[in-house]
């Protein structure tokens, strides 16, 4: 069974397109079309099967779509175990700030330890940038805001999530219980940039009140922990990144009628790869935080 036939079923499953698996695979697709059949052949069985609304897997096809990622994986994983040694190069990784804030030394550490040949190249911006940069082959891994409507070519694998809490200078609540939305849009906000998770829910948020909200926007969350220290405005924050201004009394908790999401995080990578390090990297990453959050629940 050759793994180049498993990797074109897998495509062709995620991507739900002979045509799209063809292109990122950089393949005509008579011979994604070929590998498919070679596959078919000799497990006995059809794996898609086509309709005007497109390819899909049949029942057969999608019970061995979980065997044949579980094969290309123990393969991926076999060829880097067997050139640890002699591996060489650069892996480049974007992370989002608040993750790079909280995680980034201990994941450089442990990557270093396993792959001590390895340049790491480390960018950190916003999560719709690193999505963009990930699927134009800029980056090789993710570590981001989870989002709905990730694109195909991507797959992404839960890493940690946090909750949210509305902070502002030392006593510009008062004594008041909790805040409306109304009362929290009388303030200037700082958020991260336009088209980022935290943004749209200001957005919607504040709808009713769009001509008299102020939102401003910065990448860097070290520049809007300072900015609500300062007094400019107030912030929504992942709670664990103010903890040590909340404990010193630089800013407060605001209490507001409305209980903030949390925020999700994930890794991604593209599923056009035959790597297996962004994968093995990504795994790291999880291991790495969760064992971290139990550490210190």
């Amino acid at each position: 069974m050759r793994i180049r036939n498993l990797s074109s079923f897998v495509k062709v499953a995620k991507l739900g397109s002979f045509r799209a698996a063809a292109a990122l695979l950089h393949v005509s697709q008579p011979a994604i079309s070929a590998r498919i059949n070679a596959l078919e052949q000799e497990l006995g069985v059809s794996l898609f099967r086509r309709d005007k609304s497109g390819t899909h897997l049949t029942h057969k096809g999608a019970k061995l779509l979980v065997y044949a990622e579980k094969l290309i994986a123990i393969s991926q994983e076999m060829k880097v175990l067997a050139g640890q040694e002699q591996q060489q190069g650069s892996v480049k990784i974007g992370i989002a700030d608040t993750l790079a804030h909280l995680w980034l030394s201990p994941l450089l550490r442990q990557w270093q330890k396993i792959y001590p040949h390895i340049s790491f190249e480390l960018t950190s911006d916003v999560t719709p940038v690193l999505a963009k940069q990930l699927q134009q082959h800029q980056i090789d891994l993710s570590l981001m805001v989870a989002e709905q409507g990730i694109n195909k070519s991507l797959t992404s694998q839960a890493l940690c999530s946090y909750s949210q809490v509305w902070i502002g200078v030392a006593g510009l609540q008062g004594d008041e219980q909790c805040w409306s939305v109304e009362q929290l849009a009388q303030h200037p906000m700082l958020s991260f940039p336009r088209d980022t998770a935290p943004w749209h829910y200001l957005q919607q948020l504040c709808q009713p009140y769009a001509n008299k909200v102020v939102i401003h926007t910065c990448s860097s969350v070290a520049s809007l922990i300072s900015l609500a220290t300062q007094g400019v405005g107030i912030a929504l924050l992942p709670k664990v990144l103010v903890e040590k201004q909340l404990s010193s009394g630089e800013v407060q908790q605001i209490k507001t009628e409305i209980v903030p999401p949390s925020l999700d995080f994930c890794s991604s990578w593209r599923v056009d790869e035959e790597q297996a390090l962004p994968k093995l990297l990504a795994d790291s990453a999880q291991k790495i935080m969760q064992d971290g959050l139990k550490a210190k629940s």
